[in-house]
């Protein structure tokens, strides 16, 4: 096999924004251990994750020690299985052979990793000091850890949903004004898609370029910015993030990687491990309450174009007219119902909805109208009848198998 090129094997596999800690400590060190792994058809991407796992474990091992030749070398040992954390990634980038079990297997065997590195080091300290302070110290980093990542899924999920909206909102819209423009010319066609780009997306193509340039030189007849009123209140954002990129370094400054990074290394090398686990703590925090606030801004503008995508005014923050009194008579309920607005969501108007099954499949409206002479239908023990138009009616009763249960939401992580 070829010598490969230490150049080209960063430029493939190294991602273009990340944590400095892994930019300036792991990065250096694991590209060059890749090209020597890479000459290996055995070592695999999944292997390269299992290693990781079992160096983290012999990491936690020496930290239950506790004295300080054991916390020195668990360090070094923890920051050697985060190494090959970054490898098996790297490698799947370089070889093309990653799958989606092999991200699933990276994201879990962090968790376990971290979970047994923070109970043993501070179990550790406890059992030689005695100090309580150590296990409530345990349970802060497990808490913040998980507090973390789930918060980074439920987030980027949401970006991904309101992204989706905007794009539905926006075709439909399209497709209706080709229509009527297509109906008023006597004419009919394909409606052709609408294009529209994401100002995020713009941002991270060409880092270096202002918003409002990139906006003026976009392709695309409409350009969302969920980020505007956080790039309003906070001009100098900008610079200071194209600052950062330069280096491949992300804004994000203590992510989970730094917070887990300090705890784990820093802490047992200079033998403040209390003291590292409160300031990376606090330091978490903050930045975490910055997304949060920078999420929530992104919400509002979110708002802000659906009601200019909508033709419809809007009807948030009022009261359904058909709960007020005097409009529970008959007919009038069903009338209202009729309204396009009350219809459940449609599964694909929601990426991440899934509908309960329905209790029966059809729906017989005189079978029971106190009229009828005989009854294609008996009353099933507890099945409670519909209500329909202010008579009661039901249909064939079809119970669901026990085994199919309820459809709950499912999660995966790339």
């Amino acid at each position: 096999m070829a010598k490969l090129s230490l150049r080209a094997v960063q430029k493939l596999t190294c991602k273009k924004r990340d944590a400095w800690w892994t930019v300036v400590l792991v990065d250096p060190v694991a590209t060059r251990m890749l090209i020597v792994m890479a000459r290996f058809r055995f070592i695999t991407p999944n292997r390269v994750t299992w290693a990781a796992l079992f160096v983290g474990l012999g990491s936690a091992a020496l930290f239950l020690k506790g004295d300080t030749q054991s916390l020195i070398i668990g360090a070094a040992l923890y920051h050697l299985s985060f190494i090959f954390d970054c490898i098996d990634g790297k490698l799947a980038r370089l070889k093309g052979n990653g799958t989606v079990f092999g991200g699933w297997l990276d994201y879990v065997f962090d968790r376990i990793r971290v979970l047994f590195c923070a109970l043993a080091l501070m179990g550790g300290q406890y059992l030689r000091n005695g100090d309580e302070r150590y296990l409530l110290a345990a349970l802060l980093v497990v808490f913040l850890d998980m507090l973390r990542y789930v918060d980074a899924l439920q987030i980027y999920k949401m970006r991904m949903s309101m992204r989706t909206k905007i794009e539905k909102v926006t075709r439909e819209k399209k497709e209706a004004e080709l229509a009527a423009a297509e109906a008023a010319r006597g004419a009919s066609g394909e409606p052709a898609a609408p294009q529209i780009q994401f100002m995020e997306d713009l941002l991270r193509e060409n880092p270096e370029a202002e918003a409002e340039t990139l906006k003026e030189q976009a392709e695309a007849a409409h350009v969302v910015d969920l980020h505007a009123q956080f790039r309003h209140r906070f001009p100098w954002y900008q610079r200071f993030r194209q600052a950062l990129l330069r280096s491949r370094i992300r804004p994000h400054l203590i992510s989970g990687i730094e917070f887990q990074m300090f705890i784990f290394i820093v802490g047992p090398l200079i033998g403040r491990i209390l003291m590292t686990t409160l300031v990376s703590a606090v330091l978490l925090g903050i930045f975490e309450l910055v997304i949060m606030y920078k999420f929530w801004l992104s919400t509002r503008d979110f708002t802000t174009v659906m009601e200019e995508l909508s033709t419809a005014p809007t009807q948030a923050g009022t009261i359904a007219p058909h709960l007020h009194r005097g409009r529970h008579r008959r007919g009038v309920q069903d009338e209202f119902l009729v309204d396009q607005r009350l219809v459940d969501p449609r599964p694909d108007e929601d990426p991440y909805f899934q509908p309960y099954p329905e209790p029966y499949t059809s729906y017989e409206p005189d079978a029971w109208e106190p009229h009828a002479q005989t009854y294609t239908q008996q009353p099933v023990e507890g099945y409670v009848l519909p209500v329909h138009g202010g008579s009661h009616a039901a249909g064939p009763y079809h119970p669901l198998p026990q085994e199919q249960g309820y459809p709950g939401e499912r999660e995966s992580v790339g």
